[in-house]
């Protein structure tokens, strides 16, 4: 493969949920911002916002409601990553932008979801373009999709109105010691497709986890009664708590955008 010092740096990324408690300099968190400002955005609109959290408790608050994760309030430099469509609202009311088009006869809407999916994926790119920065000046970082869990609480949290939504939670900091080694991928032949998608056979799925050292549906006793490492995960995460409330809360936060 080619590579070079930017592939470099996307290769030895992993996710940091240890911090030394040395604040991030203004200049570093300007760096990082103006990355993420600089992503891809549709049609330039960027509909997406970030907030950065400062206070402490805010943090700490955020510690318990993102599915009780202590390290998010250690962080130094947390930002949360909304699509937002509320600006564009705002602006489409201040410019009259209603109004005119009744007069040419154009039909009127107001954001749907269409345009929540777009806003997302503005939001998630611009998340990831600041990992990566912050990547290239040392600094780690921890996607924490949790926030999208206990909507009411973090729209009270953050102010947040009816077109915005909790996209992710982003905690940086410098590492504390040396990272641990990389956490391995499945092999490309299950991810990468040509033209159409493709499902597999069980006995083909038996080896999507080979590049952990095991079977897909390998005998093994877990602590949570699952007897192979897909139970174990379905167990784990699929149907644990905070996936239920991650499901209720996105269902409320679809309702409140779609009133």
């Amino acid at each position: 493969m080619i590579k070079n010092a930017t592939l470099k740096v996307i290769e030895k990324r992993r996710s940091l949920r240890m911090y030394d408690p040395t604040p991030l300099t203004q200049e570093e968190k300007g760096t990082i911002l103006h990355a993420a400002m600089r992503a891809p955005t549709a049609g330039a609109m960027m509909l997406y916002s970030i907030i950065e959290v400062q206070q402490q408790t805010l943090k700490d608050r955020l510690a318990e409601t993102c599915d009780h994760q202590p390290f998010i309030a250690t962080s130094p430099f947390v930002l949360l990553f909304l699509a937002d469509y509320q600006r564009w609202a705002d602006l489409y009311a201040a410019a009259g932008c209603e109004q005119r088009a009744a007069e040419l006869g154009i039909k009127t809407r107001p954001p749907s979801e269409g345009d929540l999916v777009l806003a997302m994926m503005d939001a998630l790119i611009a998340a990831q373009t600041a990992v990566i920065a912050a990547e290239s000046l040392g600094i780690g970082s921890c996607y924490i999709g949790d926030i999208t869990e206990n909507w009411e609480i973090h729209r009270e949290m953050f102010d947040l109105p009816q077109y915005t939504f909790p996209v992710v939670l982003l905690c940086f900091g410098r590492p504390t010691k040396r990272r641990s080694k990389l956490v391995p991928r499945f092999e490309r032949k299950f991810i990468v497709f040509t033209d159409r998608y493709r499902r597999f056979s069980a006995e083909e799925l038996d080896d999507v986890h080979l590049p952990f050292g095991i079977h897909s549906f390998e005998p093994r006793d877990y602590s949570n009664g699952a007897q192979n490492v897909v139970q174990m995960n379905y167990i784990r995460k699929f149907t644990a708590d905070f996936s239920w409330e991650m499901t209720r809360s996105v269902r409320a936060m679809l309702k409140n955008w779609s009133e």
